[in-house]
């Protein structure tokens, strides 16, 4: 039995996404399939298409996923047909979740939310996982204040969601059409983009825009930023500490976020759905920027 995965071969514009026939993989020990039910589209894949990270040979797409499990491995206490969400993490997969099917470590996985439908799911999890484990990252306390820049992107409006609800003293930047939006999401003030920060105002400074040194002139002294490209982040200055998430998988903050996303803590933002075969016309429509939520593949 195969199945269809969209890949790069060479490195190049959207013309370079391919769908590539596969065998359609087995789970191992403490492994799970799950047939792809829709599967997010996010800038860290076009980085991989056009080469960003380099690699060699045939290279897969996708982190987000969203969907059933059809096969289990030895050792796995998930039952096929449950309707999990999952974030594949790694630059270099030979296959990602941009396929009919996708196999994963069984504690990578979280329930779905009950109150989203698998399109809205498939947005959560690399979003969502960043936000948190950058906030984390921060380790600010309530009533501490925080600006997200880039308060209306993916990243951005879920870190603001997420401080919002840890009770941090809020402050998001973006585009002047985000700010109703990133008001509505939890931000108690907003900057409209090109507004300067106070300078030194903010306890903790999350770069989801990757405004460097501007953004880091807003911190403190001896406060915190967190950026989300490693080896992209300013370097540090009057003592603050300069950080960089590189996100990791893990199914029980999934399983968090989960639960929040069905409490209304998290909102899922569906741009445009494409089918799979699809994914090249995908990937122009994400170049072409503009966009109020995700784009997400369909199998």
């Amino acid at each position: 039995m195969t199945m269809r995965a969209a890949t790069v071969s060479r490195f190049g514009g959207p013309e370079a996404v391919e769908i590539t026939e596969h065998p359609v993989p087995e789970p191992g020990d403490g492994q799970v399939r799950i047939r792809v039910k829709a599967a997010a589209l996010n800038p860290v894949d076009a980085a991989t298409r056009a080469g960003v990270f380099g690699g060699r040979g045939r290279v897969g797409l996708g982190w987000d996923v969203a969907g059933t499990i059809d096969a289990v491995g030895p050792g796995v206490n998930w039952s096929t047909g449950e309707r999990v969400i999952a974030l594949a993490t790694g630059h270099h997969k030979t296959l990602g979740t941009h396929a009919d099917y996708v196999v994963l470590d069984a504690d990578t996985l979280a329930p779905t939310p009950a109150t989203l439908d698998d399109t809205q799911a498939a947005t959560l999890p690399l979003n969502a996982t960043t936000a948190l484990q950058a906030l984390r990252l921060l380790d600010l306390a309530p009533g501490q204040r925080l600006l997200v820049t880039g308060a209306g992107g993916g990243v951005g409006a879920h870190a603001v969601e997420l401080a919002h609800q840890q009770g941090l003293q809020v402050t998001g930047t973006g585009s002047p059409a985000s700010e109703e939006f990133v008001r509505a999401r939890g931000a108690d003030h907003f900057l409209a983009r090109g507004e300067t920060p106070e300078a030194g105002g903010f306890d903790g400074v999350l770069d989801a825009a990757g405004l460097g040194p501007s953004a880091l002139a807003a911190v403190r002294d001896a406060g915190t930023y967190a950026g989300l490209w490693p080896g992209s982040e300013p370097a540090s200055e009057r003592g603050i500490r300069v950080e960089a998430i590189s996100v990791q998988s893990d199914g029980a903050q999934l399983t968090e976020l989960s639960r929040l996303a069905d409490r209304g803590v998290l909102f899922p933002r569906v741009a445009h759905a494409y089918p799979l075969e699809a994914a090249g016309k995908a990937h122009a429509r994400l170049a072409d920027g503009g966009l109020s939520g995700r784009i997400v593949l369909i199998p």
